[in-house]
């Protein structure tokens, strides 16, 4: 068994990675900041390194020994300033690279997102050959490529950097999921254009298998789109996820134009865009399957919201 390290493993993604490797039999240790985050970390069977994760300084050590280092963290709030965006997303991909190369960590496996390909265009069945797109007008999006640009452009022989690219992650506690939950509760939620188009999503466990497979099997300097393999119309989706969590509340229908003055890019883009990806290339080099079908990703989020309820 190995020795691996994580950063961003306090989060949505972050703990089912942990989960699924302390429950592998691997050591695992996990970058955090807060002394909360250390104890979910902690309670998963993992063991917190306290630091910040843009001073490689303070925990690169700590990634000795380490055969992986998959980087989980960055900003992940898409209203937030391209300043704080830069520092934490490019910022933080930056300093974890240089502490995997001073520690002497073979393989770097970066959480990345196709939203590092949006600048304003729907992404209508792309492969990885679709650019990416550091000029966006998002931050978000922008900041996404740049990172994700460092990883790729690392590669060097003895230090191998990998990207996966989920799209959309849902699942039990879903920030994402919950996110839009709580705005459609508010009042600050509406279908565009009614909502009915077509997208890829990633149950968790789907995206942290892709995460485990670049590990093991990802291609020197490659990146890779992960989904469910079972595209779903937005509007459906989201209606039997509300559901789940007993949404009541009407959601209104607005029109694009509407849409353009009242929500920022890269929501808007999200909430109104078609977005499917090809995912041959993470089959054939991965052997990346999908472990768990979109029926039995909504009984766990039924049953995770029934537990939290007992």
């Amino acid at each position: 068994m190995a020795q691996t390290f994580i950063t961003g493993g306090s989060g949505f993604i972050g703990r089912r990675l942990v989960h699924r490797l302390v429950t592998g039999g691997h050591a695992v240790k996990v970058l955090v900041r807060s002394a909360a985050s250390a104890d979910v970390v902690a309670a998963l069977g993992a063991e917190p390194v306290h630091g910040e994760l843009t001073d490689p300084a303070t925990w690169s050590a700590a990634a000795e020994g380490s055969e992986v280092l998959f980087h989980l963290a960055a900003e992940t709030d898409i209203t937030a300033s391209r300043e704080r965006q830069e520092l934490i997303t490019v910022g933080g991909t930056r300093a974890a690279l240089q502490a995997s190369r001073q520690a002497g960590v073979a393989r770097f496996v970066h959480c990345g997102s196709e939203s590092a390909l949006l600048a304003g265009e729907p992404l209508i069945d792309v492969d990885e050959s679709a650019p990416l797109r550091p000029d966006s007008e998002a931050a978000y999006c922008a900041t996404k490529a740049q990172a994700e640009a460092l990883v790729l452009a690392a590669n060097a022989p003895g230090f191998t950097t990998v990207s996966i690219r989920p799209r959309f992650v849902w699942g039990p506690e879903s920030s994402l999921i919950e996110g839009l939950l709580h705005a459609a509760r508010n009042g600050q939620f509406a279908w565009i254009e009614g909502g009915r188009h077509t997208t890829d999503v990633t149950f968790v466990d789907n995206a942290v298998e892709g995460l485990v497979r670049g590990w093991t099997h990802g291609r020197s300097g490659q990146a890779y789109f992960i989904t469910d393999q079972h595209r779903v119309t937005l509007r459906e989706f989201l209606e039997t996820n509300f559901a789940i969590y007993g949404l009541d509340a009407t959601i209104p229908d607005i029109d694009a134009a509407t849409a353009a003055g009242a929500i920022p890019v890269p929501a808007r883009w999200f909430l109104e865009q078609v977005c499917t990806l090809r995912t041959g290339k993470a089959v054939a080099e991965l052997g990346y399957r999908p472990v768990v079908t979109q029926a039995e990703g909504l009984n766990a989020v039924r049953e995770s919201l029934t537990r939290a309820a007992a």
